[in-house]
C-alpha cells in the first residue's frame, strides 16, 4: 500500500492522516468543508511542532510529513488511485452508510474500505458495499499519533486476506493491532462507555462531585485520566451516540445513557470541543490558569 485516503479532517481524521503521513505514506485528506481541512492541517502542524520540541522527530521529518498530505473537498477526486480508504467521519449511522455506498460506486473493487467507527456494526456498514469482504473496522485511539492500540474489527464477511493486510499495516505504523469481533461497542467501548456512564450516574445521584469522582479513579485505580475528564476529551455527544448504539444493539438497561449526559448534550455542553463539559475549557479559564502559574 502506498496511497491512503482519509475521510474527515476532525480530531480522529487529522490524527490518522498525520500517522500515515509520518510513516511515509502518501495521504489524501478529504472533508466537505474547507474550514475543517484548514483546521485539521493546523492541528497536524501544531502536533508536529510539539514532537520536534520534544526531540521525537526532526524539523525535516516534520516538513516531509506535511508534504505527504494533499487535501480535497471532493470525495471522488480524493479517493481516486488509493489503495485504502479510512473513513473517520462523525459517529452517525446514516452518514456512514451514505459514505460507504458512495465509496462502493467510486472505488475499484480491490480497494480496502476501513471505518474508524467506535461502535457501529461493520457488517451493517459493509451491507452498503459491493464486495463486502473488503470492509473492515480500523478503530484508532485518541490521540492517534501517540496511542499504540488499533482495534481491528472483522465484519461477518470480512476476508482473511483483508484482515491480515490491515493487521500488518497497523504494525508498519508502529501500532499494536488487536483483532476483535463485530458486536456493539466492540471491546474498547463495550467496557469503557458503561464505566463513563456509571461515573456520570454517580455525579447525577450526588454521591460525589466531578473532581472527587475523577480523583478516586485516578489515585485509587491508577487511571491516567478520570472518567469524567475522559468523557470531555472524547466528546459527550460521541459518548451519547456510542451508548445509544449499544443500548439499541443489546436492549439492556445497563447501556441506557444517564439523563444528565442526555441533557448536557442537548444543552451543547460537549466537553473540550465546545469549551465546557464536566470541566470548563473556556478561554477565560485558560487565561486564569496561565495567570496563576505566572504568579507562582
Amino acid at each position: 500500500m502506498k496511497t491512503i485516503a482519509v475521510i474527515g479532517a476532525g480530531t480522529m481524521g487529522n490524527g490518522i492522516a498525520h500517522t500515515f503521513a509520518q510513516s511515509g505514506f502518501a495521504v489524501k485528506l478529504i472533508d466537505i468543508s474547507e474550514k475543517s481541512i484548514e483546521k485539521g492541517m493546523a492541528t497536524i502542524a501544531s502536533n508536529l511542532d510539539r514532537m520536534v520540541a520534544k526531540g521525537s522527530i526532526s524539523e525535516e521529518q516534520k516538513h516531509q510529513t506535511i508534504a505527504n498530505i494533499i487535501t480535497y473537498t471532493d470525495l471522488k477526486d480524493g479517493v481516486v488511485g488509493c489503495d485504502l480508504v479510512v473513513e473517520a467521519a462523525t459517529e452517525n449511522v446514516t452518514l456512514k452508510f451514505q459514505i460507504f455506498k458512495q465509496l462502493s460506486e467510486i472505488c475499484e473493487h480491490h480497494v480496502i474500505l476501513a471505518t474508524n467507527t467506535s461502535s457501529i456494526s461493520i457488517t451493517q456498514i459493509a451491507a452498503n458495499v459491493v464486495h463486502p469482504e473488503r470492509v473492515i473496522g480500523m478503530h484508532f485511539m485518541n490521540p492517534v499519533p501517540i496511542m499504540k492500540l488499533v482495534e481491528i474489527i472483522r465484519g461477518y464477511n470480512t476476508s482473511d486476506d483483508v484482515t491480515k493486510t490491515i493487521m500488518d499495516l497497523s504494525v508498519a505504523l508502529g501500532k499494536t493491532p488487536t483483532e476483535v469481533n463485530d458486536y456493539p461497542g466492540f471491546v474498547a467501548n463495550r467496557i469503557l462507555m458503561p464505566m463513563i456512564n456509571e461515573a456520570i450516574e454517580t455525579l447525577y445521584n450526588g454521591v460525589g462531585g466531578v473532581y472527587e469522582i475523577d480523583t478516586v479513579m485516578k489515585l485509587g485505580m491508577a487511571h491516567p485520566m478520570g472518567p469524567l475528564q475522559l468523557a470531555d476529551f472524547i466528546g459527550l455527544d460521541v459518548c451519547l451516540s456510542i451508548l445509544n448504539v449499544m443500548y439499541d444493539g443489546f436492549k439492556n438497561p445497563k447501556y441506557a445513557p444517564c439523563p444528565l449526559l442526555v441533557n448536557m448534550v442537548m444543552a451543547g455542553k460537549l466537553g473540550v470541543k465546545s469549551g465546557e463539559g464536566f470541566y470548563d475549557y473556556s478561554e477565560s479559564k485558560k487565561a486564569e490558569k496561565v495567570s496563576k502559574q505566572f504568579l507562582k
